[in-house]
């Protein structure tokens, strides 16, 4: 772990560890949290990227600390949570999707790996951090979860039965820590335009990537969904904000977007 403060410094701030911290809406969830007094732990695989994004954090006068790490990776998670002194929030955030093809020809391997990032990454985290957010008194756990969690679509398959399955987890966690000083949140994006989200879908096609935001006027960026994750986080205590649904104006349900051309 690369401390960019002393630890004095880091505990006179609660603490949030945000996972796929390296770009889009996790790296920007790290900055608004960071910009709001926490001290943000940034964790996903890539640890160059990891590095610029604290060092933004730090130039603005934030503090941040670098776990290179892979939620898929049972014991690399289990080694991260036993160096981190504290935890007060937890961000689900990393996964992706992998693919369109339809569900006659899609590749196992696609469905498995967006299982393992979006659903058992977050349940090796939520589990590994669980002890430290109770000792907390207000731990917070966030799950990103999709609009495509609660609806289908051709060629989505796999990545809405993943992210239906971070909804499931998000679900029942709560109903399981009921009574306890732990709130679990679930945010749910529609049309967000990121740097890689698309991208990685299409295996590298840029002009496939490019033509899901095609004439979509103004589509979700980072910083939207960021600025609702911070909100959502930054409640009293007593207020848990079950599930909240965010969509650009444009986009009224997964299957109907006005485009203008």
């Amino acid at each position: 772990m690369t401390d960019r403060d002393t630890a004095d410094t880091t505990r006179a701030a609660r603490t949030a560890v945000v996972t796929g911290a390296s770009s889009g809406i996790g790296a920007a969830t790290a900055r608004a949290l960071a910009q709001k007094g926490f001290h943000v732990v940034l964790t996903a695989r890539r640890a160059d990227r990891l590095e610029a994004v604290a060092k933004e954090i730090q130039n603005q006068g934030g503090t941040a600390q670098v776990f290179p790490l892979d939620v898929t990776d049972r014991a690399a998670v289990t080694a991260f949570a036993e160096q981190l002194p504290a935890c007060d929030v937890l961000i689900n955030n990393a996964g992706g999707a992998y693919g369109t093809e339809y569900v006659e020809n899609a590749d196992p391997a696609d469905w498995r790996s967006m299982y393992e990032v979006n659903v058992v990454g977050a349940l090796h985290m939520t589990q590994a951090l669980l002890p430290r957010l109770r000792a907390s008194g207000d731990g917070v756990v966030v799950v990103l979860s999709s609009t495509a969690s609660f609806t289908c679509y051709e060629g989505g398959g796999g990545y809405s039965a993943a992210k239906h399955g971070a909804h499931v987890l998000a679900e029942t966690l709560r109903l399981e820590v009921c009574g306890e000083p732990l709130r679990v949140i679930e945010i749910a994006p529609g049309m967000v335009h990121t740097e890689e989200f698309s991208l990685n879908r299409y295996r590298g096609d840029r002009e496939k990537a490019d033509a899901v935001y095609a004439g979509v006027p103004d589509p979700l960026v980072a910083e939207d969904v960021a600025e609702v994750v911070t909100w959502a986080v930054t409640r009293p205590p007593h207020v848990n904000i079950d599930l909240l649904v965010v969509r650009p104006r444009a986009q009224a349900a997964q299957h109907k977007v006005h485009r203008t051309t």
